[in-house]
């Protein structure tokens, strides 16, 4: 090993990182809001499990397996009545907890639960916690925790690599010097908000070449520079001055054979009044302009790249750290949603299960 690396090298073998098989429990964007309407149901797949996905009268959006517990008929041909979902087939019909409340040719229902998820509406964007419970809340702005923001829908994209791979690309300091043309040195510090969460902060002096930093130089000295990521498959970019920051959230989720698919999001602080809003408008949609001339290189790497980490290097502390902060989350198997055993930990089970305790071998 190069010796600049031998302290941030990986703790152990990546088990989750860039693999085509595993993600991690959490939430995931499913569909944008604007696209559930009232009364309305839908086919969703989501990393690998087929879902069907409803809004009831209630506006509220519910989250369920795919095929009813009957004789398997896909729950998005059929409809919704009031706030349940009724099979196309038989016509069984399920409340927005999954209990089934009617079957026609019975007197009364039967004691049966359709599969639901945890589903939550935020930012334009349907989300689901793949889980049975959430354990931690939906990705946000740390800055904004508490407080409203104006939201809008960028582009959706897809993309020949895993998810973790996109992730790393707002750490990885070397490419802002060969890709971006950055002159000013990166150096990203840490901070690990919970479990599921962690912050990498820059300040840049405000002295490169790049259309994005140009645009916004007369404003300020400094460009503060900020990720936030969370169940290492969504991150949140903050960027901007002293005066004001936009945000940008990538949020992306894994697809069968190790491709990813994604949907931008932009935020900021909200503003009173219309003219706050119109103010709002033009900053996110500036985001947008800048932020699509900013990645556009970014994006013709993830195409071809072949990821591997067998050669860090000291500019890859971020990464690395990266790494090492997905590798102790909740892994799940892609299209099951069950709990990915670690393979230490299925070797050690084998190995218990076949032992012979009578044996003095």
């Amino acid at each position: 090993m190069n010796a600049n690396s031998q302290n941030f090298s990986l703790t152990s073998k990546p088990r989750i990182f860039n693999n085509p098989e595993r993600f991690v429990e959490g939430w995931y964007w499913v569909l944008p809001s604007q696209k559930l309407g009232i009364k309305e149901v839908k086919s969703v797949t989501v990393l690998g499990r087929e879902l069907a996905i409803y809004r009831g009268k209630n506006k509220v959006a519910v989250i369920v397996d795919a095929y009813c517990p009957h004789m398997g008929a896909h729950l998005a041909e059929g409809k919704v009545q009031g706030n349940e979902l009724r099979c196309f087939f038989h016509h069984w019909q399920f409340d927005d907890q999954g209990f089934c409340v009617n079957v026609p040719c019975l007197n009364e229902p039967i004691s049966i639960k359709l599969k639901t998820w945890p589903t939550a509406e935020k930012y334009g964007m349907i989300w689901v916690w793949t889980g049975e419970v959430p354990k931690q809340p939906l990705p946000f702005v740390l800055e904004l925790e508490q407080k409203e923001c104006d939201t809008s829908l960028g582009d959706y994209f897809l993309l020949n690599c895993h998810p973790n791979v996109v992730m790393i690309n707002p750490i990885d300091a070397q490419h802002f010097n060969t890709v971006h043309k950055v002159s000013s040195a990166i150096d990203f510090e840490k901070q690990e908000i919970n479990q599921n969460a962690i912050v990498f902060k820059n300040t840049t002096p405000n002295s490169v070449n790049s259309f994005f930093f140009q645009l916004i130089r007369f404003l300020c000295k400094n460009i503060t520079h900020s990720i936030c990521y969370w169940y290492g498959s969504t991150n949140i970019v903050t960027i901007g001055t002293e005066f004001f920051h936009v945000h940008v959230m990538f949020a992306l989720r894994l697809l069968p054979g190790g491709k990813s698919e994604g949907q931008v999001i932009l935020m900021i602080k909200k503003r009173p009044g219309i003219l706050g809003w119109l103010y709002n408008r033009v900053l996110l949609w500036l985001t947008k302009v800048v932020g699509t001339h900013f990645i556009w290189d970014d994006m013709k790497i993830f195409q071809t790249i072949q990821l591997d980490l067998k050669t860090p290097i000291k500019a890859d502390k971020s990464i690395i750290q990266f790494v090492n902060h997905l590798e102790r989350q909740k892994p799940l198997m892609l299209k099951t949603w069950q709990l990915a055993r670690l393979q230490n930990i299925e070797t050690k089970a084998v190995r218990e299960k076949w032992e012979d305790p009578k044996s003095n071998d």
